[in-house]
């Protein structure tokens, strides 16, 4: 069977950096993820290219810089008082941190800098503005 623009997908994906080949998520080596195609679960670059795929496939997908994470954008950096960092939250250099929004939300963000006065967080997506190789084996296709 062949993915459509409805279809529940089994899959597992790699998804890396295309020019360093560093590796950002792969559930290739744990549990294959299923997902409704046409639902908002997957970035819609990769799913416009899941569409016909068959049950079996296994494709190395390449995407332009920008377009399977967007582009990187300097308004996504900001410069956070410590003093609006929450008690106990020991934040460090180049380590990833769940931040929450006054709505509740949760907002990943890169610690870039940091004083004894504020903190640099970058909340680009890692992958932002980079372009990006995703590996898919289709396991199942409903």
């Amino acid at each position: 069977m062949n993915v459509d623009s409805h279809s529940l997908v089994t899959l597992n994906v790699r998804i890396a950096d295309a020019d360093t080949g560093t590796v950002f998520h792969s559930s290739f080596e744990s549990t294959p993820m299923t997902l409704q195609v046409g639902a908002g679960e997957l970035m819609p670059a990769l799913e416009s290219r899941l569409i016909g795929l068959s049950t079996g496939a296994r494709e190395t997908l390449l995407f332009a810089p920008g377009e399977a994470f967007g582009e990187y954008t300097d308004a996504l950096i900001e410069r956070v008082d410590r003093k609006h960092v929450p008690e106990g939250m020991a934040l460090e250099v180049d380590t990833l941190f769940s931040f929450i929004a006054p709505d509740g939300s949760r907002y990943p963000g890169l610690v870039r800098e940091l004083s004894d006065d504020y903190a640099v967080i970058d909340f680009n997506h890692p992958l932002a503005g980079k372009a990006v190789s995703i590996e898919v084996e289709i396991i199942g296709v409903i």
